[in-house]
């Protein structure tokens, strides 16, 4: 199985709908490839068969032995691609970096790093008892190890 080809029919196939990226793109020994692909507003499943088919109807399955999955990523999964923190804004992420976990609102993403709000309760300043106060991080993408979208139900 020609990776480059296979590669460039993705390419060709995200091309027809420019709402869609690529997350991953894998090859098991076994002949297995595995396509990750999001979208601004989600991946329909008529989307995912569409690039199924383009690419293996370009294969002869005689002569080739592959298998092809083209999924939208899992909701568990970590964040991989700047755009899936574009289409979370708003949401809530938490975001482990070094031996640190901080859980916030993603209100900010640009090309550098990512900006998380949330509220947290520190002592007054002067008296005894506790306030609440609105927190904020730039988080840069170098320092993220893994980054989820929180699942509220």
């Amino acid at each position: 199985m020609d990776r480059k080809i296979v590669a460039d029919l993705l390419e060709e196939a995200l091309a027809e709908n420019e709402s869609l990226f690529l997350i991953d793109l894998s090859f098991s020994p076994s002949n297995k490839i595995l396509i990750i692909v999001d979208g601004d507003s989600g991946v329909p499943l008529n989307e995912c068969m569409r690039i199924s088919r383009s690419i293996g109807n370009n294969f002869d399955k005689e002569e080739e032995d592959f298998s092809l999955e083209v999924t939208s990523p899992d909701i568990t999964e970590p964040l991989k691609v700047k755009r899936q923190y574009l289409k979370n804004i708003n949401r809530i992420l938490t975001v482990k970096i070094n031996d640190e976990v901080v859980e916030g609102t993603l209100v900010e993403v640009n090309e550098e790093n990512i900006v998380l709000t949330w509220k947290a309760r520190e002592p007054k300043p002067v008296g005894k008892g506790k306030v609440t106060v609105e927190k904020t991080a730039a988080i840069a993408y170098q320092d993220i190890i893994e980054a989820k979208v929180k699942i509220i139900f």
